[in-house]
């Protein structure tokens, strides 16, 4: 029952982790290189002291480059806002980390919409 409630509460911080980051980062940074960033998930070690915050931009790996130095530049102040947001003893360490599902999934639709479209050039071609 406890560990049920330990998993739940961490969950409920990431959550709202993930939530005060987003809003931090649309309103507050002004750093062009962090804009446009879409926070995923974020995940939090059961003592609270660091939090992988999962991220993804759309753009090219120079774009994806440069959102990972302007969120590495503004980490100090993303930690310590979230300090004054948030009613936690221990304001983790924040970790950053580039989302590629949202990258894999794209290039995997792609390939089945490819796919499907072969498939019907495939049949066409053979009913006539």
């Amino acid at each position: 029952m406890i560990k049920s409630q330990e998993n739940s509460r961490t969950l409920r911080v990431a959550d709202q982790i993930q939530r005060e980051l987003a809003d931090l980062l649309q309103h507050e940074i002004k750093d062009p290189r962090a804009k446009n960033i879409t926070i995923t998930s974020v995940e939090v070690t059961r003592d609270y002291s660091h939090a992988k915050v999962f991220y993804s931009i759309l753009g090219n790996s120079e774009e994806i480059f440069l959102a990972q130095n302007g969120l590495e530049n503004a980490k100090g102040f993303l930690r310590s806002q979230l300090s004054h947001r948030m009613q936690l003893r221990i304001t983790p360490q924040l970790n950053f980390v580039y989302d590629e599902s949202i990258e894999r999934g794209t290039r995997l639709s792609k390939l089945i919409d490819d796919a499907v479209a072969q498939d019907k050039v495939l049949q066409q071609n053979n009913l006539e």
